[in-house]
């Protein structure tokens, strides 16, 4: 995708659900998993959309919440719906974050640029606010495909790890 096919599909999912983000389970590509919805008058159905940042060289998560409202959100209830939606703090139990106030490409990125450099790739900056989290990635390209209902970005095995070791 061109920088611009980048920047429409970030206005694809402008104010929609972001349902989970993390690596993908091969630990190279970061995923962003989003439950996008319209007008339900306009009868076009919900979808599940996988925003894969491939290449993702860094990743950087930090907290959207004000320390304020952490201090007052610790209490493990909070992280059910059921039991924290009476109490008092953010309800991490409602298990999405609004995708706003969205995602942008950060133009003239000199940390993006100088990735390029090193792996002789086109390399871009994302930057992504939500109520939940911020989330700054550096990457190569950008896919979206769609996700069927139940789909799970991890299953843990039996047996733990196959214990290979990635050679350099």
């Amino acid at each position: 995708m061109s920088p611009e096919e980048i920047e429409a599909a970030f206005e694809d999912v402008f104010d929609q659900a972001i349902v989970f983000h993390g690596f993908a389970d091969f630990m190279r590509d970061y995923d962003v998993i989003v439950h996008a919805t319209s007008d339900p008058r306009t009868g076009t159905s919900p979808e599940n959309l996988r925003y894969r940042f491939r290449h993702c060289v860094r990743a950087n998560i930090t907290t959207a919440v004000p320390p304020e409202v952490w201090a007052a959100s610790l209490d493990d209830r909070l992280t059910d719906y059921e039991s924290g939606v009476d109490l008092d703090g953010y309800v991490w139990g409602v298990k999405w974050q609004v995708l706003y106030p969205g995602i942008k490409l950060e133009q003239d990125s000199r940390e993006a640029t100088e990735w390029s450099g090193r792996i002789q790739l086109p390399m871009h900056q994302a930057i992504i606010e939500t109520n939940g989290h911020n989330v700054d990635l550096i990457f190569s390209a950008l896919e979206v495909t769609t996700l069927p209902p139940g789909w799970s970005p991890f299953t843990v095995g039996h047996g733990g790890p196959d214990w290979k070791i990635p050679l350099p």
